[in-house]
């Protein structure tokens, strides 16, 4: 596997699902993974990477965004709203919105900034108690609280349960999106990204197929 295998797969799956080719983004998800394979991606000429840390990606990324213009880094792991300052910096869209605290928190940077990450919700499509996520049925009275705050939601994220099937769960979010009117949806990693293509997905997120398996030391 490699990134080039992994652009053909996803064009493929396009093709497959009679979507237009380039209507899916790679994310290229980087957290816990060496720089010299993260630079290896950067200089075959990706430009979109996930990180699921503030503090990792903080450490990483703004040297690598000015020795590689263009490049743009999403969070696509949970935001604690003490971290959210460095957040809205360093990412230029936030995966994780799930609660109307950090709703708040963002809104009240935006105001100070005068901009703000994309942002997509992350709905807990499993109800899984240990996992982040807005839960289904609050999902449609949250997104409306976030857009009356004046922020700039594009679409919905998910992580279906380890071991479920996951179509149920991309159709679930697909539906959540289409009856809210946003277009973006957020889901397929390594295992399942040709399905959530199939789903509807404009955003997959994929690690190890590209970068090889992590090392957590």
């Amino acid at each position: 596997m490699g990134l080039s295998d992994i652009v053909e797969r996803i064009r493929a799956a396009e093709r497959a699902a009679g979507r237009p080719q380039g209507s899916v983004t790679l994310i290229a998800v980087s957290k816990v993974q060496p720089l010299d394979r993260v630079e290896a991606v950067l200089a075959a000429g990706h430009r979109l990477f996930g990180e699921n840390k503030v503090q990792e990606a903080e450490g990483k990324w703004p040297a690598l965004i000015a020795k590689y213009p263009g490049t743009s880094v999403h969070l696509i792991g949970p935001l604690q709203t003490n971290k959210a300052k460095a957040a809205v910096g360093l990412f230029d869209a936030i995966h994780s919105l799930d609660r109307e605290k950090l709703a708040r928190k963002l809104a009240d940077l935006a105001q100070t900034r005068g901009s703000c990450p994309d942002l997509f919700v992350q709905v807990n499509t499993g109800a899984e108690p240990q996992k982040a996520g807005v839960m289904p049925e609050a999902a449609d009275e949250f997104i409306a609280a976030a857009r009356a705050m004046d922020l700039p939601l594009v679409g919905l994220m998910c992580i279906p349960p380890v071991d479920d099937a996951p179509g149920a769960h991309f159709a679930m979010l697909r539906n959540l999106a289409e009856r809210n009117g946003l277009a973006g949806l957020s889901m397929g990693m390594s295992d399942d990204f040709e399905e959530a293509v199939a789903a509807g997905a404009t955003h997959v997120r994929v690690g190890s197929a590209i970068f090889g398996a992590r090392d957590y030391g």
